[in-house]
């Protein structure tokens, strides 16, 4: 009977460790989204900071109609040339592309980090934009996403 007592302890006790490998994998931690100017003395300028430190430089390779492939024009509608083809949206962003001054609810911001609500993060496949670029593009939403 001890015998017996003995085998189910350690197979309880085995099994219970195995468990740990049926949980979540959680992978790292998201930073929580604050609609928050990171810098209030700096202004960013969308034509510099964005369009042409950020957007040609990471983005513009599917997301233009010069890209050889312009796979995010021709699957999602999202044009990032120019201001007014970034504002007009794509097929499921559409006017929340940039929602000004939260770039919490801003579609561009969202799929800029590390969990999307919807679709791959982009650009897709990676280098991802650095933090402190994708923080360009929300102080620039936060500041009101203007034209400048």
């Amino acid at each position: 009977m001890r015998r017996v007592r003995s085998g189910i302890a350690a197979l309880f006790l085995a099994s219970t460790g195995c468990l740990d490998a049926l949980g979540p994998e959680l992978g790292p931690e998201i930073m929580a989204c604050t609609p928050e100017d990171s810098d209030p003395e700096r202004s960013i300028s969308f034509r510099t900071d964005v369009l042409d430190g950020l957007l040609t430089r990471k983005c513009a390779r599917c997301h233009t109609p010069e890209a050889p492939n312009p796979i995010g024009i021709s699957m999602g509608g999202l044009d990032l040339s120019g201001y007014a083809t970034l504002r007009a949206g794509g097929v499921t962003s559409g006017d929340d592309v940039v929602v000004d001054g939260d770039p919490c609810r801003s579609v561009l911001s969202q799929k800029l980090g590390a969990a999307p609500p919807f679709g791959a993060r982009m650009p897709r496949g990676g280098p991802f934009l650095e933090q402190a670029e994708q923080q360009v593009i929300a102080d620039w939403i936060v500041e009101g996403a203007r034209d400048n």
